[in-house]
């Protein structure tokens, strides 16, 4: 009914332990003691078979370098076998004894701490590999992690652990001032999404950076529990900001509950678990206001709310009314709502400022079954869904949405990072 105001307040998701934090795993049997620099002390020469003495395994290169400071608090650990192989363990312990736990990337190009490191504390991380002729080889790395920066970006989480949303549900993530584009593989590459069961999916960014979706190739199956962690506390940008915080939520899709809305017959069909329970009459947009063809999410619902258009600059839209079973699905002002005023011409003229406008009954049905990330498609309408104009994550195609990704997308969609 009209365009208001938009209202994007920034949702923290609650700060909960990272889920994805698991201890690497590696042999329980003592290595030689390791001084700064990966040199191993006291090590001794081993015997061949020849009875002659065989070099000791090199040590690793361990990153980051023995002695480095003002490291950020988003550092991984990684390590350099000589001629190649493989890192088996990770320890990494903060100057007080703690062990910080953390996990391998499933490329095995770094270890990620759990959590974000402390700001301006030294760490030890004690790398194990296997190298290619099976010897064991092992370095150490003592850094300093930096000060608490005075400039950080602000950050956002749509997801909130605990709840329960429906199969269009797309993890969001805002940022305030916007990522620049040349650092957004960087954060890209900590933004961490686990579903279960597992389903490939990637992101998407918008406006100018301060919006990135993800999603899957289709909607979510039902029962997926999604797993996010934002490991952005810390990271630096070329702007000369840092991340503020790491963000987590783990949350549930529910059943699949979809509505399809046809201007060309005035009718909403609804469908739970792929069958038809419902057929609706509807009014949409008017010419002058019509509403928007595309896939949109339900973003909010309020039993009763009050719509107040008196900033609009057109007089014909401008007013100030009470709206029941209202359910919010783009920025612009765009809801399904009760519009007890329009039930006589429902389901055969558009009378609308753009809202999809159901009986008071119809409303109330729809309220009391629809969640938060529902799919509502609206088609044939006079006017495209903006990219952007509310969770636009579904209102493009898979190979469409992909374009929008920092970092390269593999066929179907990535798995996981770890």
């Amino acid at each position: 009914m009209g365009r208001f105001a938009r209202t994007r307040a920034m949702v923290g998701a609650l700060v909960l332990t990272a889920s994805l934090a698991l201890t690497g795993c590696g042999d329980d049997h003592k290595q030689p003691e390791v001084v700064s620099g990966g040199q191993q002390a006291g090590a001794s020469a081993t015997v061949g078979p020849t009875g002659e003495p065989s070099q000791p395994a090199a040590p690793l290169r361990v990153s980051p370098a023995d002695g480095a400071d003002d490291r950020p608090v988003s550092t991984e650990i990684s390590a350099k076998i000589p001629g190649g192989g493989q890192v088996s363990e990770v320890v990494l312990t903060a100057a007080n004894g703690e062990t910080v736990a953390g996990r391998m990337r499933r490329d095995g190009s770094s270890w990620v701490p759990s959590a974000s490191l402390k700001y301006a504390t030294r760490y030890t991380a004690t790398v194990t590999g296997t190298g290619p002729d099976g010897q064991t080889h092992e370095g150490t790395s003592t850094f300093t992690t930096m000060a608490k920066p005075k400039s950080m970006i602000g950050s956002g989480l749509y997801l909130f652990s605990g709840k329960t949303y429906g199969v269009a549900m797309p993890v969001v993530a805002e940022f305030s001032p916007g990522i620049p584009k040349k650092d957004r593989a960087a954060v890209q590459k900590r933004m961490f999404v686990r579903t279960d069961p597992p389903q490939p999916g990637a992101w998407h960014w918008l406006y100018n950076g301060t919006q990135a979706y993800y999603r899957a190739p289709e909607y979510w199956k039902p029962g997926t529990t999604i797993t996010v962690r934002l490991a952005l506390a810390g990271i630096p940008l070329s702007n000369g900001r840092y991340g503020n915080v790491d963000r987590t939520a783990t949350a549930k899709i529910g059943r699949s509950f979809e509505m399809k809305v046809d201007n060309a017959t005035k009718k909403m069909s609804v469908y739970e678990d792929g069958a038809l329970v419902r057929t609706l009459a509807v009014s949409l947009g008017k010419k002058s206001t019509p509403s928007s063809s595309g896939t949109m999410v339900v973003m909010e619902k309020k039993e009763s709310t009050v719509f107040d258009t008196r900033d609009e600059p057109d007089p014909d839209n401008q007013y100030v009314t009470k709206i029941d079973f209202a359910q919010r699905l783009t920025w612009g002002g765009e809801y399904i709502h009760a519009a007890p005023w329009s039930e006589g011409v429902q389901g055969r003229v558009n009378v609308s400022h753009g809202c999809v406008n159901v009986s008071m009954a119809n409303g109330r049905w729809l309220f009391d079954r629809t969640l938060i990330g529902d799919p509502v498609t609206v088609r044939g309408t006079e006017r495209k869904l903006a990219p952007g104009n509310g969770w636009t994550a579904w209102s493009m195609s898979w190979s469409e949405f992909i374009k929008g990704s920092a970092l390269p997308v593999p066929e179907g969609g990535a798995g996981p990072a770890f």
